[in-house]
């Protein structure tokens, strides 16, 4: 395994990532019927997407590659968990990891952990809302839905676009490369309900066009070399369970952190364990009702 593995990841550490990714950006963009239309198909055939799924199943009227593979679902096929004490996935994918945060440390694979302030871009103070508390990990992989939804009601509070490198975060590359999600660039995005702080990390990847938000659109590409944050306290920005809040392009991941006790579920759920968008991934340990909600 590990053989194989330093075959996947040797070559990342020689690419230019960002320059593929830019390039693969455009790519993504080009409206030329022909190249868009083929583009579409190989790449539905060779990921095997679930066009039945799509609100709009007509490939041939997407304007370029990157509106089919963010394309909306019908309205039917991701129902949201109603449980208000529930958590519900905000993507399709894989759980990857998910474990209780051993003090300051996370687990990326064997060997490899990395802390709280590494994956939060150094921000110390807000990373002790989260020690000893619990993580888990979505890995969302080509032929997923790439649309990202609110696990919970909550209130967003601010932003962090954290510069970095773009490693592939398939599970070869995670087993290999040490701190790979507090090393890859990404989107820390903080919110808060009556049961606490969380966050949400969506982490990039080489080939992960751009990440998007629906209160600041397009994030990346252009690929800053500095931290940007952005404050919304004053703005009472408020989203609802299921709301979509982002996009990916191409594969990627996104981390959950919560605070001790507040959530402990996330932190037990089965390794590799296969999760749609809509469908519940923890409850709250705490016992609110759901007037407190």
């Amino acid at each position: 395994m590990r053989f194989f593995d330093s075959l996947k990841v040797i070559p990342q550490y020689l690419i230019p990532k960002h320059l593929l990714s830019q390039g693969m950006h455009w790519l993504m963009q080009v409206e030329v019927p022909w190249i868009k239309n083929t583009i579409i198909k190989v790449l539905t055939k060779l990921y095997k997407i679930d066009i039945s799924e799509a609100e709009n199943e007509d490939i041939e009227t997407y304007p370029h590659f990157n509106a089919f593979f963010t394309r909306a679902l019908k309205a039917d096929v991701r129902p949201i968990d109603d449980n208000p004490q529930n958590w519900c996935s905000p993507v399709d994918g894989v759980v990857s990891q998910s474990h209780p945060i051993q003090g300051n440390q996370l687990i990326q694979a064997k060997c490899h952990d990395y802390t709280l302030e590494a994956l939060l871009g150094g921000d110390i103070g807000y990373a002790q809302n989260f020690i000893n508390g619990d993580a888990a990990v979505i890995y969302l992989s080509p032929k997923d839905y790439h649309r990202i939804h609110m696990p919970t009601d909550a209130q967003l509070l601010s932003m962090t676009y954290v510069p970095g490198d773009l490693f592939a975060v398939n599970p070869a590359t995670v087993r290999s490369i040490p701190g790979l999600f507090a090393r890859n660039e990404r989107l820390i995005i903080r919110f808060t309900n009556d049961h606490g702080d969380f966050c949400l990390i969506m982490v990039g990847a080489i080939f992960v066009g751009s990440m998007e938000t629906v209160w600041e659109g397009k994030i990346t590409p252009e690929y800053g070399p500095t931290i940007r944050h952005w404050d919304y306290q004053t703005d009472q920005l408020h989203f609802q369970k299921g709301q979509e809040i982002g996009r990916f392009n191409m594969g990627s991941t996104v981390v959950l952190v919560t605070p001790a006790e507040k959530i402990s579920s996330l932190g037990q759920i089965t390794q590799n364990t296969s999760i749609k968008m809509g469908e519940m991934l923890a409850q709250y340990s705490d016992n609110l009702t759901e007037n407190e909600l």
